[in-house]
């Protein structure tokens, strides 16, 4: 019972996150400058009022704020994210097509940053003070220092321009596709190296100077001299003791992150001409596409709330004392 209660207590948690999100979310939106009607008529060349207020009325634009407001909440419990009238499909169709592609690059950049840092976190950390300390930290200071697009746009320069070892952008070659299913994997994986490599950079060097100092804060425990007294290896003292105790500070802030790690894929989409959701909200900000706007702020923030779930059972999984509480 006090399982099942807690675990009631955290859905009811989520669903009143997501209504507060929602609202948020709709209260932005609708607050920017602009009339989307307007935008929407001017991309359509057509300019007459008629039109205009005929844009108004299907967006629901026409309908005090109230109202508006209360037909998106009654949407989103009934998982309705709308239909987009600029792309004439509905909302969650665009998403659900562009949904694949983001989480490839996210979930790709999320194990990359997350390993990258932990193994060169834990190298440093070992050899505090030494010249591969020095380099890896140095490395990590220019990694988080480098903004994003500029980043991507020296890759793009060297491994594709001056080397021609990676594409540059896409998804996917057109001509993949007839060549069976290996191929086309092997082909997505290639396109996929420079925006995942991309938008974990900086994240990696997070993880790596957090990894650093909670090895270095670890390996001065009473446990681990207990054990080195004992007479155990270096390697299982590592193994057993420091890297676990370790990564735990580093699993919790890596979740805390996802969500800037998704917002990061708005930039890296667009550099990359990735496909997914982040191109998708610029596309939609500058059409002033509300139905897709509002779709894509709570679907990316449903992701947030489940990512930050699987932090949580991965932290417990590395740090057993959480799940003993």
């Amino acid at each position: 019972m006090p399982v099942l209660m807690r675990l009631m207590a955290k859905l009811a948690g989520i669903a009143f996150a997501i209504l507060v999100i929602a609202t948020i979310n709709f209260t932005l939106v609708h607050s920017a400058p602009g009339d989307p009607a307007l935008v929407i008529a001017g991309q359509s060349g057509a300019t007459d009022a008629e039109f205009i207020d005929n844009i108004r009325r299907d967006y629901g634009l026409d309908q005090p704020w109230f109202v508006q407001y209360a037909n998106y909440i009654k949407k989103v419990v009934t998982l309705d994210l709308g239909y987009s009238i600029r792309q004439r499909a509905d909302v969650s169709t665009l998403i659900m097509e562009r949904l694949g592609p983001t989480l490839l690059l996210t979930i790709s950049a999320f194990l990359l940053s997350l390993i990258g840092g932990v193994v060169f976190g834990a190298f440093a950390g070992l050899r505090q003070g030494s010249w591969r300390d020095l380099a890896i930290s140095l490395v990590a200071l220019i990694l988080y220092a480098t903004p994003v697009f500029w980043l991507g746009l020296m890759l793009v320069l060297v491994f594709s321009i001056n080397l021609g070892w990676l594409p540059a952008f896409g998804y996917v070659d057109i001509r993949a596709a007839g060549f069976g299913p290996w191929h086309y994997a092997l082909d997505v994986a290639r396109h996929l190296v420079l925006p995942a490599v991309t938008l974990s950079a900086i994240y990696m060097a997070v993880y790596t100077r957090l990894m650093r100092a909670s090895l270095i804060e670890v390996s001065h425990e009473d446990h681990v001299k207990t054990a080195r007294a004992k007479g155990l290896s270096e390697g299982r003292i590592l193994r057993g003791h420091m890297l676990r105790n370790a990564a735990g500070p580093v699993v919790t802030f890596a979740g805390l992150q996802a969500g800037a790690l998704i917002g990061g894929a708005v930039v890296v989409e667009t550099v990359f001409s990735w496909p997914g959701l982040g191109r998708l909200t610029f596309d939609s900000v500058t059409a002033r596409d509300y139905p897709v706007l509002l779709g894509l702020f709570l679907v990316m923030s449903v992701l947030v709330i489940v990512i930050n779930l699987l932090t949580d059972l991965i932290h417990r999984l590395v740090d057993p004392r959480i799940g003993a509480r």
